[in-house]
């Protein structure tokens, strides 16, 4: 199963492929494979964040911004690293944060909805 997240003004995006802090707006449709999610959590942002756009312009989230955060089931990236003198390799998987500003409309409670009613124990 598929949710799609239609082009809005209003919803922005941050996942590993980009820099750190960075958040880019939603500018076209796309489709996430819900096959491929390991968790998904939904939570609203309590207080101003500042981010940054592409061109490193500081971009405000400002409370009350609805996100759901996807972390998917494949690989972004592995690293060798030294933890207590043991070689190891550290897995980051990917993810994508989809953040909806409170000015958004629908999309939101849509895709939640779509979400949450696959969920087998419903509160």
């Amino acid at each position: 199963m598929f949710i799609k997240v239609r082009k809005n003004c209003g919803i922005y995006m941050e996942h590993n492929g980009l820099e750190q802090r960075h958040l880019v707006p939603v500018t076209s449709n796309f489709l996430i494979n819900l096959n491929h999610v390991g968790e998904i959590s939904f939570y609203t942002i309590k207080e101003s964040k500042t981010r940054l756009d592409l061109e490193h312009h500081e971009v405000t989230v400002p409370p009350h911004t609805r996100v759901i955060h996807l972390q998917m089931s494949y690989l972004f990236g592995s690293y060798k690293e030294t933890v207590n003198d043991k070689k190891a390799r550290l897995v980051d998987r990917c993810f994508y944060k989809l953040y909806f500003m409170p000015e958004e409309m629908g999309q939101y409670e849509e895709i939640r909805a779509q979400i949450e009613g696959m969920v087998i124990n419903q509160d």
